[in-house]
């Protein structure tokens, strides 16, 4: 099926149609984003040119459609040439083919697995680990060397490893018979990890090296999923999450740390971006009582929401496994256990979104360079 591409009276709007498909655009906006080599740096994408002094008037004075190609000459003299089809495509991110799978308790047939060391040494083996982590939110990673820093060289495939207060990559430990309340044994309650810290890390690594616990499963909950039900069950309630602002603290001797957010904030087509919940570090400000009394309501719905069987996922570390989290979609916590002798020795790190999910685009973008050189006569 062929595009055709009209422009009005003015020549200062042009619409491109395909099927079904229709969109229109503004001349300057096609001016400035030209995709040739003197508009846009060929390897970085960055503009070469001043948009702000392009002449808001700008007209387009010559066009040409085919199949292939939309071939545009502007009044100020530029010529350049679209892809008809990237054209109408410009709008959706580079994500829109990552398609994201919501999940609750029931209705994930397996936990997405990687293998450490094939993700270590293979771009294929990591681009499917980052795909699976985007799509579910979390992956299991399985033969992680047992070793004080066994997740590191996967983290140097992806990383940088996120630095905090807290160090690089730091532990989490329980001892049998320990009185250090550092060591606990108790349960932990869903929550995202260091809604105080600006930025907030993107993703947190757990990686197991001992594990003697009777109990002790990790808890995940789909925190887009719980925004769902949420809004299906009480409107009133998921408004409210999204629209009142929460501080978050921490204070020690040594960091002071505060951000602010809804517990459920949403981007800029409407959807659950990012979910927050810490009860220990949540500081809600004295809002007037009422708006109190709706947010205290449906933040208890929510509650009720991820501690629940039906959105809860456990699962058991063993030794050399790893999770990797998504934080600003996943809930995790713990159930309590005992230790009859021995520890239960977790290592964990953050590596922020960015870091992350540039790796991912990156080896997605070479894989079908390369499938795409593979099937191309020579």
């Amino acid at each position: 099926m062929s595009f055709n591409a009209t422009l009005d009276s003015s020549n200062r709007r042009l619409t491109l149609q395909h099927g079904d498909e229709q969109q229109q655009f503004a001349a300057l906006w096609l001016r400035e984003n030209a995709p040739d080599e003197h508009t846009r740096d060929p390897l970085t994408s960055q503009r070469l040119i001043d948009s702000a002094l392009l002449p808001t008037d700008i007209t387009i004075t010559r066009l040409h459609c085919d199949a292939a190609r939309l071939e545009l000459t502007f009044s100020d003299g530029h010529a350049t040439v679209f892809d008809p089809q990237a054209l109408l495509q410009q709008g959706e991110s580079d994500d829109a083919l990552a398609e994201r799978m919501l999940w609750d308790s029931s209705s994930l047939e397996q936990v997405p697995d990687a293998d450490y060391a094939a993700a270590v040494a293979d771009d294929k083996a990591l681009g499917v680990m980052l795909e699976q982590l985007r799509c579910f939110g979390f992956v299991r990673v399985r033969g992680v060397p047992t070793t004080m820093d066994g997740m590191q060289p996967l983290i140097d495939r992806v990383g940088p490893l996120r630095r905090t207060n807290w160090g690089g990559i730091a532990d989490v430990r329980s001892v049998a018979n320990a009185y250090d309340l550092t060591m606990t044994q108790r349960g932990l309650e869903p929550h995202t990890d260091n809604p105080y810290r600006e930025p907030i890390p993107g993703y947190i690594w757990l990686h197991c090296l001992r594990n003697a616990a009777e109990g002790g499963d990790s808890t995940l909950v789909d925190g887009y999923m719980a925004a769902r039900v949420l809004a299906e069950r009480d409107a009133d309630a998921y408004a409210c999450l999204t629209q009142t602002p929460v501080r978050f603290r921490y204070r020690d001797d040594e960091a002071h740390l505060e951000n602010s957010g809804p517990l459920i904030e949403l981007d800029q087509h409407g959807q659950p971006f990012r979910v927050r919940y810490n009860n220990r570090t949540e500081c809600i400000p004295a809002l007037p009582p009422a708006q109190l009394e709706r947010y205290y309501a449906a933040r208890r719905y929510f509650y009720e929401l991820i501690t629940s069987d039906e959105l809860t996922l456990r699962l058991k570390l063993a030794e050399g496994e790893m999770l990797i989290m998504d934080n600003y979609r996943l809930f995790h916590g713990r159930t309590a256990y005992q230790l009859a002798g021995g520890e239960r020795h977790m290592r964990q790190g953050y590596v922020d979104r960015d870091s992350t999910d540039s790796r991912r685009r990156t080896l997605r973008r070479q894989q079908a360079l390369a499938a795409e050189a593979e099937t191309t006569p020579a």
